[in-house]
């Protein structure tokens, strides 16, 4: 029999956590996410079964709401559903029923990584890592943009709460570009 180990999207058993002058990087491989796309005819339907879903309103445009159960806006009547690993490991499979045919459901858990930037100095960080305009950027806010010519989702959670979701194959580099951006602005 086999002695099978989960690793994180940077090779590790335990997360990767990186502090440099007040901000911490946290690799968080516990999120289990889905997509959600609203079938065309089906807008305001997929919309409404969202937001019972979530239990708020589903977010509009560049908006993340909800508790455990998030989702954030990722494109015209398309959201990113994320949750905790641990309470729904099968998200898709529990979001499905919730939508119907009103919207198509896919599995995104193993395609995204999400680091956390936390600290009171993010935005110096996050100017050198994207073109954001930080001026908009508040709670609740989501940002779809290039970092490192890698295509990724920026999600405020609180002033010194940041969340970045980047390709799982791309988490090396993603990473890097973090901690580069970190040394060079702190």
């Amino acid at each position: 029999m086999h002695d099978l180990v989960a690793i994180t999207a940077l090779g590790g058993v335990e997360p990767r956590v990186d502090t440099i002058g007040g901000v911490t990087c946290t690799e968080v491989p516990g999120v289990a996410l889905a997509s959600v796309a609203a079938r065309i005819g089906q807008e305001t339907k997929a919309t409404k079964a969202l937001a019972k879903l979530i239990g708020v309103p589903a977010p509009g445009i560049g908006q993340h709401a909800g508790d455990p159960v998030t989702a954030f806006w990722a494109g015209p009547d398309q959201w990113m559903i994320e949750a905790p690993f641990d309470t729904h490991e099968d998200l898709a499979d529990q979001v499905k029923p919730a939508l119907g045919d009103a919207a198509s459901v896919t599995e995104q858990t193993d395609g995204w990584t999400r680091f956390d930037l936390s600290g009171d100095q993010i935005p110096a960080v996050l100017e050198l890592l994207c073109t954001l305009d930080l001026r908009k950027i508040e709670t609740g806010s989501v940002g779809r943009c290039s970092i490192h010519h890698i295509g990724c989702f920026v999600l405020c959670r609180s002033p010194d709460e940041y969340s970045i979701y980047g390709p799982r194959s791309s988490a090396g580099s993603l990473h890097h570009a973090i901690i580069s951006a970190l040394r060079s602005a702190l």
